[in-house]
């Protein structure tokens, strides 16, 4: 029987978070993001969650999983300027693998990289505050192209 290595719980950053049970190491793959595979429109239209708050993985080929059809715990995944996770895409599919190691007890983090269409606000960055307290953390969860903007 293989120990489960993640989980999810109460985060100090905001609702749910994902936490290690078992030590991961750099490089290996932690879990897939999993969810629905939809339009960008499709997911908007029924999101019923609070603003800045969503379980959306946008593809490079403009489509989206959506986390909150079908998702695993993936979708508690937060974003922190400086993470210990990054997404890998491959073909349809997103797995989430550890940049370090990540000790137990330590919650994982992506940098969502967020990009908008059209200017970037004050209400905008306001609407997608960052709250990971990294030492140079950007204070928005988009992307630095789109947060210079």
């Amino acid at each position: 029987m293989r120990l489960r290595r993640i989980t999810a719980g109460r985060s100090p950053v905001h609702g749910m978070g994902l936490f290690a049970l078992q030590p991961i190491a750099g490089g290996e793959r932690v879990i897939e993001y999993k969810g629905e595979l939809t339009s960008w429109r499709r997911a908007a239209a029924r999101q019923r969650s609070e603003v800045g708050h969503t379980f959306v993985f946008g593809l490079s080929d403009g489509r989206v999983i959506d986390g909150s059809r079908g998702g695993n715990s993936a979708r508690f995944l937060h974003h922190a300027c400086s993470p210990n996770c990054e997404a890998i895409e491959t073909g349809e599919r997103v797995f989430i693998h550890a940049l370090t190691a990540i000790a137990p007890g330590q919650e994982l983090f992506i940098d969502y990289g967020l990009s908008v269409d059209g200017a970037v606000t004050d209400e905008l960055r306001t609407q997608y505050t960052c709250h990971c307290r990294a030492s140079g953390c950007r204070r928005t969860m988009l992307g630095s192209n789109a947060a210079s903007g």
